[in-house]
């Protein structure tokens, strides 16, 4: 008797070699590629150079979307801001030597920002490394030592073989928390030889959940629950790990009232009224974060910008959830719980029972009513109605990206984010340049979504180059420009040297670009950036104005 699967012809061996051998031609290069569509790389950021031709040749045969800027920095700061909106980890594809070194500043800001980039960049030979001096063109001592103490883990291919895994290895690290950027280099002998290895498929890279250990959220919770003037500071972290809704049910069901950091801008609703808003940089809000009996931390290290330039010193208990440890009670001493954003704070919210305080939102107008008192005797009703024209102006669901100009200054603490991840800067390494360039990444990140780019003179120079980006994929990019010429922020620290600066005509300058560019005032901003950002495409606006700064009261 014969059976079906008795006629069935099997393969030959040299047929089962044939159906498994690469295609011809494959390199080092095209397994990067591959990998990264593998793990759901859809685009990538970076600068061609010759040691790294090898991949960009293998990203040309793919369907990866590249983004080459202008810059490695502004290519770094990009995919920073794709990274940011995203979620996911961004690719920055860099060349050996200097076209690394470029992107330093841009991954020092990615590694503040906890902005999950794969930085991969190509390296000198393999018989160059290991700091035998050959001369290569490029070559550095240790390149992956320039980037160890600024990302969050440095990976070396040095076969072939090994590509797949160590980008792998990498991604996993990238978004496990607390995100980050991380470092991977492969040298041009192993980017350019042809492989023998099939093609990759089915590369697994899942990172790690921080989960709170249960008997600290028990004891939060019960601190909490008995807690006379619980209060809430919600950062960055809180908004990585998208957990504004948490954040809010939270708060309402302890009557707490809560304060966003700068990078926490949008966790929790402006108008709420239990929100305190972003009000850091004034003492009367470190006078009421001092007199809370219970201060929970979420998301935030209370660093520089978040503690008043570290004037703020709690005196009741303190409760710090972070992702990052070593931000964990690194300036002030807390019950540490070392978790997720989103995690810790679903953990309370299973065991934290409902209080009711009367008071919290009177107590909430009043720090806002003298905190708007304070300001009303300093003469800066300008700077106001500009954020409240670019506030007007901009759609709810827009991004922005502010550069480190006074402007910026003042929306760290004055600006309705409206939605959280909706309103970026350099606040992490405090880098001038930012704006634009990020505000490009996101423009990929969300294409059909307007962004907004605010800098000032002396950053707009930086990126001026990206004009050329912008306009030759037609992202829909609008960039206001305030223009005082010089770097106004630091002439209002008191430096009078080196900070008057001149300057191009930006509206000639960017026509020249084939951008659209017009000079606005405090009078037409609000109705001139409207048209701008619903005009698609890329578009300048410059305003010419000098302004000031709000009255520290660090000092």
């Amino acid at each position: 008797m014969t059976h079906d699967h008795d006629l069935v012809l099997r393969p030959t061996e040299a047929q089962t070699a044939a159906a498994l051998a690469p295609p011809p031609g494959r390199t080092g290069g095209d397994l990067v590629v591959e990998t990264l569509r593998s793990l759901g790389a859809t685009t990538v950021f970076g600068l061609p150079g010759q040691h790294a031709l090898a991949v960009f040749d293998a990203v040309g045969r793919s369907d990866l979307r590249l983004v080459a800027l202008r810059t490695e920095n502004n290519a770094g700061f990009a995919a920073d801001a794709y990274g940011r909106l995203t979620g996911g980890a961004v690719p920055l594809l860099l060349s050996t030597g200097p076209g690394a070194l470029m992107a330093l500043p841009a991954l020092a800001e990615a590694a503040a920002a906890s902005a999950p980039v794969l930085a991969i960049s190509s390296q000198v030979p393999s018989a160059g490394l290991g700091g035998g001096r050959r001369g290569h063109l490029h070559e550095l001592r240790d390149q992956s030592a320039s980037f160890r103490d600024v990302v969050k883990s440095v990976h070396t291919a040095r076969t072939p073989s090994q590509i797949p895994s160590v980008i792998a290895e990498a991604w996993e690290s990238a978004l496990s928390a607390p995100h980050g950027p991380v470092w991977i280099e492969i040298p041009e002998d192993v980017l350019r030889a042809e492989t023998v290895i099939p093609q990759v498929t089915g590369v697994d890279a899942t990172p790690h959940e921080l989960v709170p250990r249960p008997e600290l959220t028990a004891l939060a919770a019960h601190w909490l629950s008995q807690a006379a003037r619980p209060v809430i500071i919600a950062g960055g972290g809180v908004v990585r790990a998208d957990a504004a809704g948490k954040l809010r049910q939270l708060a309402e069901r302890l009557d707490a009232p809560v304060v966003t950091t700068f990078g926490g801008k949008g966790a929790f609703p402006w108008t709420h009224p239990l929100s305190l808003q972003s009000w850091l940089e004034d003492r009367h809000m470190t006078d009421f974060l001092e007199d809370a009996d219970v201060l929970l931390v979420v998301g935030s290290g209370l660093g520089e910008l978040s503690s008043n330039y570290h004037t703020f010193f709690p005196t009741g208990r303190v409760v710090q959830i972070e992702a990052d440890l070593g931000k964990l009670e690194s300036n002030h001493p807390a019950l540490g719980i070392h978790a997720d954003a989103r995690l810790a704070l679903q953990a309370l919210l299973e065991t934290v029972p409902e209080r009711e305080d009367p008071s919290a939102a009177a107590r909430v107008r009043l720090v806002l009513d003298e905190i708007a008192h304070r300001l009303a005797d300093q003469d800066v009703a300008l700077e106001q109605e500009l954020l409240a024209a670019i506030r007007s102006a901009l759609p709810p669901r827009s991004p922005s990206f502010w550069d480190m100009t006074i402007l910026s200054y003042w929306a760290w603490s004055a600006f309705d984010a409206k939605h959280p991840n909706t309103m970026h800067s350099a606040q992490g390494a405090g880098g001038l340049g930012y704006a634009f360039p990020a505000a490009l990444g996101a423009c990929v990140a969300e294409p059909g979504t307007p962004v907004l780019a605010v800098s000032g003179d002396g950053g707009a120079m930086y990126s001026i180059a990206e004009l050329a980006t912008a306009k030759q994929h037609e992202l829909d990019v609008t960039w206001l420009i305030v223009d005082d010429g010089g770097y106004g922020i630091l002439r209002e620290y008191g430096c009078a040297t080196g900070t008057d600066l001149t300057g191009p005509d930006f509206v000639a300058l960017a026509a020249s670009f084939g951008v659209p560019a017009v000079t606005t005032s405090a009078a037409t901003l609000r109705e001139d950036l409207a048209t701008a950002l619903a005009s698609p495409g890329p578009s300048v606006l410059v305003l010419p104005t000098t302004l000031k700064m709000f009255a520290p009261t660090h000092l």
